[in-house]
């Protein structure tokens, strides 16, 4: 039986088109900026903390356009995420142990906050009338999304050894599969 509201299926819409052109914009993405940001850090974590690596290295490594991850190594290096060394030895390396470094850590410093609605932090907002429970679920997502990027290291991940609850998070097969 297909869920009903206002008579029309759950995921139809009045105008004839499919609700997921709705709700295109409505999904939980991560940026090429964030993307690129925590695959920069683990080829840092790899590498350890003693080893600096060139920009152009990590680049290539990663196959991330260069100009574009120098900017991001910027930000990384003024968040305190990185630290960099001039010279012909030079390069960059994770500023912490790679155990200590969330990938939560890496995308806030580089995006900012985890979750944001039209551009506002959950608590922000308010809402009215049967709009009032979405605040809550919007606060349960985030909840959700830090408890997932905020358990997982650097070095979890760069040693292929993710937690437990992550693990089994993936390996649900409905979790390769869109909606």
């Amino acid at each position: 039986m297909t869920p009903t509201a206002g008579g029309l299926a759950l995921g139809d819409r009045d105008d004839g088109r499919p609700a997921a052109a709705m709700l295109d914009n409505a999904a939980m993405r991560i940026s090429a900026r964030a993307d690129y940001a925590v695959r920069a850090a683990l080829e840092l974590a790899a590498a350890g903390e003693k080893c600096p690596v060139k920009a152009e290295a990590l680049a290539k490594a990663q196959e991330i356009p260069q100009k574009f991850l120098e900017g991001i190594l910027a930000d990384m290096r003024r968040g305190g995420l990185v630290a960099s060394q001039r010279g012909g030895q030079g390069g960059y390396r994770l500023a912490a142990p790679a155990e200590e470094i969330t990938i939560a850590d890496v995308i806030r410093i580089v995006e900012g906050p985890l979750v944001s609605v039209r551009g506002e932090r959950p608590p922000a907002l308010s809402y009215t009338g049967p709009a009032e429970s979405l605040l809550p679920l919007w606060i349960a997502v985030r909840a959700n999304v830090r408890a997932i990027l905020g358990e997982v290291s650097l070095a979890d991940v760069a040693a292929g050894s993710l937690p437990a609850r992550v693990r089994e998070l993936a390996e649900a097969p409905e979790a390769w599969t869109n909606p």
